[in-house]
């Protein structure tokens, strides 16, 4: 691994503890103005808490100023929109010469293992790694699945450990109450967990501390962070069990006194 890619993952992922907390706040690719996205006001007041911020290129260009130091993830893959027939059917929207311009620390890009169209997606992913690859810059694989696919250990398994022999060097995934701890060992790269879905703040936290327990390098986290009552309260309780090891109480303890405080 050059030292360019070694740079950019050690800013991602950071050294001291090998985990990291990622703000995911590139929804509006599929799916439009999301909840707690219309104008990003949100995201530049939790941007400095975040470990990196993973977005598309006209985000980046429109929402955050050129000073900010935290690294970004580029989202590379598209194409398709919520109200589509093909949601499932992404493919590469963003040059990998227009990411060097942007000085880009990452590359996300989401695979659909499973669905009509697994093999346009896996085929895609494997061209941005190639990208990656040549110019030291180390790629997401994405795990995204459909309304209609599995969510246990046994798909999210396959789904981690095919992107990282495709050569991902990451993988963000869901997480799975049962034997998630298989996921991160069957997979010879880092793996972030997925936020999915919002859900009350107390088991985001939960779900972050179980998911740090069985082995995950962090989470990229996007709607239980910024459609939370209190976002910044939230990525600091989140960014607590991460790099601090705090248990679900003590965040939670810490969610509350920070947002009781503002």
């Amino acid at each position: 691994m050059d030292w360019g890619m070694k740079n950019r993952l050690s800013r991602i992922i950071k050294p001291k503890d090998k985990r990291t907390v990622m703000l995911a706040v590139d929804h509006g690719y599929f799916m439009g103005p999301t909840h707690g996205l219309e104008n990003f006001e949100i995201v530049n007041k939790i941007l400095p808490y975040a470990d990196a911020l993973m977005l598309t290129r006209g985000a980046l260009r429109n929402y955050i100023k050129p000073e900010t130091d935290v690294p970004i993830v580029l989202r590379v893959s598209g194409g398709t929109s919520i109200i589509g027939k093909e949601l499932l059917r992404e493919g590469i929207i963003t040059s990998i010469k227009d990411a060097i311009r942007l000085n880009v620390c990452g590359l996300a890009f989401s695979i659909m293992v499973g669905s009509e169209f697994e093999r346009d997606t896996l085929l895609g992913l494997s061209k941005i790694i190639d990208f990656g690859e040549e110019y030291g810059i180390p790629v997401v694989a994405v795990t995204a699945v459909g309304k209609e696919m599995a969510r246990d250990a046994r798909y999210l398994s396959l789904a981690s450990r095919m992107a990282a022999e495709l050569g991902a060097h990451m993988v963000k995934t869901y997480y799975c109450e049962k034997d998630f701890e298989r996921v991160v060992e069957t997979c010879p790269v880092p793996i972030v967990m997925a936020g999915g879905k919002k859900i009350p703040e107390k088991d985001a936290l939960e779900m972050t501390y179980n998911a740090i327990q069985a082995g995950a390098a962090g989470v990229d986290m996007g709607r239980n962070i910024f459609q939370s009552e209190n976002p910044v309260a939230m990525i600091q309780a989140v960014k607590a069990i991460v790099h601090k090891n705090f248990s679900v109480n003590e965040a939670y303890e810490l969610f509350q006194k920070i947002k009781n405080k503002e």
